[in-house]
């Protein structure tokens, strides 16, 4: 008896039709993100200025070796990656207890889930906007710390307040989106599991140590991988409260606030350097996220 042929024709129309409403987001993907990141990359290697483009001529690795010799990019990466050493570890345990809290049966938690997740969904400019009239020399902070002694502080003008400011902003404003990430994760974990060693006579620190933690393990990966690649890319807290500038003395300079000011806030810009610095940044995150993975796996095999 003939095999029907049908089938085969109607897998390829779908295949068709699948890679028809697919190609509107490949295009604006090609368009927006692949060939800017070719051109850059290209650019890296040139000496390139917008406002005279027939003078552009190649460097080579010159614009990369510099990176090395800029003291205000170093400065730049150590404010940053003491940015992300402190606030991903942070903000990732506090999402996790946050998300421990609204996952138990206590009352009012749809509140809690809320009340958590706002400043998550709140601009950037309305969260530093507000911490500068917190933290201003005549703001409410000073006048409370007032009433114990202590005198009225320039917490953003100075140094040693600036950047662990924009840690605090960047904490305050992210934990909700992580508490929601660890909330799925955890409604995702099995309860006859919990039960099972809830019977087998577990306390709840026990049952969190060595169940919960470990059935974790890809959120916490993902929490943590995203949480690096958000914090050494930081923006915007270090512009609001800088202005821009990465003062006071450069205590706010991040690296993108750098190839930017490089890029965009110098008159006639070498183009070719800040993005030799945007690519010296992707590789510092891409070996930090296979690092990372590495760590994870190994991890996950001892369980």
């Amino acid at each position: 008896m003939p095999q029907k042929r049908g089938k085969p024709s109607y897998a390829k129309k779908d295949a068709v039709w699948g890679y028809l409403f697919v190609l509107p987001a490949m295009i604006l993907i090609a368009v927006w993100i692949i060939y800017p990141m070719i051109f850059a990359f290209r650019l890296s290697f040139m000496n390139f200025k917008y406002l005279t483009p027939e003078k552009a001529r190649y460097v080579g690795f010159a614009n990369y070796i510099r990176a090395f010799s800029d003291d205000t990019f170093k400065k730049a990466l150590t404010n940053t990656f003491k940015y992300s050493l402190i606030v991903v570890p942070v903000q990732t345990i506090i999402s996790l207890l946050l998300a421990l809290v609204c996952n138990s049966r206590i009352k009012g938690k749809t509140f809690f889930k809320v009340a958590y997740y706002i400043p998550s969904i709140t601009s950037a400019l309305a969260v530093g906007t507000m911490f500068k009239f917190l933290f201003n020399q005549q703001g409410i902070i000073n006048r409370f710390l007032s009433n114990f002694g202590f005198h009225s502080v320039s917490w953003f003008e100075d140094p040693s307040y600036a950047l662990p400011l924009c840690m605090i902003m960047a904490i305050w404003s992210s934990v909700g989106g992580g508490m929601i990430l660890f909330l799925a994760g955890l409604q995702d974990i099995p309860s006859s599991v919990i039960e099972a060693a809830q019977v087998d006579g577990a306390n709840g620190f026990q049952r969190f140590l060595k169940i919960i933690l470990p059935l974790l393990r890809p959120t916490i990966f993902f929490a943590v991988v995203t949480g690096i690649i958000g914090t050494l890319q930081v923006f915007d807290q270090a512009y609001i409260v800088s202005r821009g500038s990465g003062g006071p003395l450069d205590s706010t300079m991040t690296v993108v606030l750098y190839i930017y000011n490089k890029g965009f806030r110098t008159t006639n810009a070498n183009m070719g350097y800040p993005s030799a610095l945007a690519f010296l940044l992707f590789a510092i995150i891409f070996t930090l996220t296979l690092i990372q993975k590495k760590f994870f796996d190994k991890g996950a095999e001892s369980y």
